[in-house]
């Protein structure tokens, strides 16, 4: 079956959603209670509309977004069935542990239901992040987008409510007092693909307003001062919303709304939604330009899957129901090429500078070509197996291979691009792909229209007659020893190891945050060791695991040296032209050993240098296609 055949039905069927709600002559009505959030607990209360007999009631299993089975049934409680004011006996299916099954009496309408669910991230004493799977419930073996709902969110006296849910009772968001906010009518579908964050340091920016549909971002954090975005970010937020329009040349939602969350106790989060986006990060993520730099790609990356991975998703992993599972083998498109494109627009919307998009990739280009684990697994097995290679053990993951298919996936897309320019003299780019590809309808609300990879194929044909079939095959398919890095070479680049870090390894170390901490000698001896000293990995065939090191073991002492982050790297540089070793005590459970690792070429770091007399397509690809706003005069000048 074609792509266009089975995608004309989904999409009439998704446009249907309006008089499917007016068909179902009584919504699911649930109220979701956040006001005991600091105490790590979530109330519902939920009202199903029900007719005599055996019903079958579930809350989700396969969450999109998340590409496995996380719905957290194992935190729902205190769940009690009521008709009338009389309790109802239950029973969970036996089977399916997501299931419940109750028998409603004769005469009634309305099945009530109380439950809680126990929460234990996300949540601090000033700020609460609802992802709806923590409370839904709702019929079993129904398409999700055929049942109707209208939610209520309930929290804490002067808290703020962010979300893309439309309220219906004059909620102003910038004047928030908390208490119950009712919502107009949706999906299950569309509410599961709608969190809620709040908190009592709430603020909501307006951006772009020029640009239809509206945009915001919605702030809560820890602090007072941290929900109150520096100036600078906000512009470069506002090119980001233009940047976006050109190039995808189409928005598919009613207006959109970023969530942010700043908190090193709720904060660490990035999921995608339609018509918003969860963004989890520490409490300073975006407090200054070194802050920032780790985090510059969350919030275009995010947005980016409204088109690519919301609006389009491949055939199979789209399910019509949370039940059902999400099969990955095009990740590679759905999360690969968002990759790739969330970097492109943080660097043509000011969120890092062309240089950093630069250091990034090549810190990124790297990491996959020392990756030996690609010697056995190709990068779509890393799809296929999405949902049991997330949340691993970093223990030998280089040689297990991850969620590679982030990354492979924007070398690919890199290698596309710069392909086409060369041979159309740069006057064609991926851009021209994206038009046909993610624009496909035009402007629209949010939909769901799925593709299979010879949609994706033709579309590329569209723009430049090539054999994408054969292209796709031997970067994806095959397994390939070395990384794809022909669209940095074609670009005008090529990767380099240096015995220094580029400025933006230097900056997000300093930092620290999620890219930043503990110590990397990855391209020398074959280590990467937290900030106690504990080896998180070792590279498969390194000089580190040809001297049987190994991950968990803590470094004691380095060349006679009590362990540090500077003596492991300054045992590094002077071990280079000599002959001896270097010395490791090293503890592992309740035993001490020692080891000794031969390597004398000195500390490496990758980079990306020009090569002269090139075309600079990566320069060209990382320029805005918009007219940038200007940026505030507090941003400052590379901190790096």
């Amino acid at each position: 079956m074609t792509v266009r055949t089975a995608f004309l039905p989904l999409a009439l069927l998704t446009l249907a959603a309006p008089s499917l709600l007016q068909a179902q002559k009584t919504p699911i009505q649930i109220t979701a209670d956040l006001s005991e959030a600091p105490r790590e607990i979530y109330h519902a209360e939920i009202d199903i509309p029900v007719t005599p007999g055996p019903v079958s009631l579930t809350t989700p299993k396969w969450i999109p977004g998340n590409h496995r089975p996380t719905g957290p049934v194992d935190d729902i409680t205190g769940v009690v069935f009521t008709a009338n004011g009389k309790v109802l006996p239950w029973r969970r299916d036996d089977e399916d542990l997501y299931e419940f099954h109750v028998t409603v009496p004769a005469g009634v309408t309305t099945l009530h239901a109380h439950l809680d669910c126990i929460v234990t991230s996300r949540v601090s004493d000033k700020m609460a992040v609802l992802e709806w799977e923590k409370l839904l419930l709702y019929p079993s073996h129904m398409p999700v987008k055929e049942i109707a709902v209208q939610p209520s969110v309930k929290v804490p006296e002067g808290w703020g409510i962010g979300t893309a849910l439309t309220p219906t009772d004059g909620y102003d968001p910038q004047n928030p007092k908390g208490g119950t906010t009712h919502y107009a009518p949706t999906t299950v579908e569309q509410l599961e693909d709608s969190p809620v964050i709040a908190g009592q340091y709430f603020h909501e920016f307006a951006l772009a307003p020029e640009v239809t549909p509206k945009h915001y971002i919605d702030v809560v954090s820890d602090s007072p001062e941290d929900s109150k975005l520096r100036p600078s970010v906000l512009v470069e937020l506002n090119n980001l919303v233009r940047e976006t329009g050109a190039a995808y040349n189409s928005r598919h939602y009613n207006a959109y709304h970023f969530l942010l969350t700043l908190s090193d106790v709720a904060g660490g989060e990035g999921l995608e939604h339609g018509q918003s986006s969860d963004n989890g990060v520490g409490e300073k993520g975006f407090a200054d330009d070194a802050h920032q730099l780790a985090e510059s790609d969350l919030l275009s990356h995010e947005f980016t899957h409204s088109w690519n991975g919301k609006y389009r998703r491949p055939y199979n992993l789209y399910q019509d129901d949370f039940e059902k599972m999400q099969q990955g083998s095009l990740l590679w498109v759905y999360e690969g090429m968002t990759q790739y494109l969330g970097n492109v627009l943080a660097a043509r919307s000011g969120l890092k500078s062309q240089e950093q998009y630069r250091d990034l990739l090549a810190l990124s280009a790297a990491s996959l070509d020392y990756r030996p684990g690609r010697e056995w697994r190709s990068t779509e097995d890393t799809a296929i197996a999405a949902s049991i290679l997330r949340g691993g053990n970093p223990a030998w993951s280089n040689w297990k291979r991850g969620q590679d298919y982030y990354q492979e996936g924007e070398l690919f897309w890199l290698d596309a691009d710069t392909l086409i320019r060369k041979q159309t003299d740069n006057k064609k780019s991926l851009t021209d792909f994206l038009h046909i590809f993610l624009g496909k309808g035009g402007n629209t609300g949010p939909l769901i229209v799925t593709y299979n990879r010879d949609e994706l194929i033709a579309d590329l044909n569209q723009v430049m007659k090539y054999d994408w079939a054969t292209f796709i095959h031997e970067h994806i398919d095959n397994i390939n020893p070395r990384a794809d890095l022909d669209g940095i070479t074609r670009g005008g680049y090529k990767l380099v190891f240096t015995d220094k870090p580029t400025k933006s390894e230097r900056t997000m170390a300093a930092a620290g945050g999620r890219r930043g901490g503990g110590t990397n000698v990855w391209y020398s001896l074959g280590l990467r060791v937290n900030g106690e000293g504990v080896i998180a990995d070792v590279r498969w065939g390194s000089p580190a695991d040809k001297s049987k090191l190994y991950p968990g073991q803590k470094i004691v002492a380095v060349n006679g040296n009590v362990y540090s982050g500077d003596a492991l790297k300054d045992a590094v540089k002077e071990a280079k032209d000599k002959s001896e070793p270097i010395h490791f005590i090293l503890q592992s459970d309740t035993f001490v050993t020692t080891a000794d690792i031969d390597y004398h070429d000195g500390e490496r770091y990758p980079r990306l240098v020009r090569v002269d007399g090139t075309p600079a397509y990566l320069d060209d690809i990382t320029k805005p296609l918009t007219k940038p706003e200007a940026i505030p005069a507090e941003k400052k000048e590379d901190s790096n």
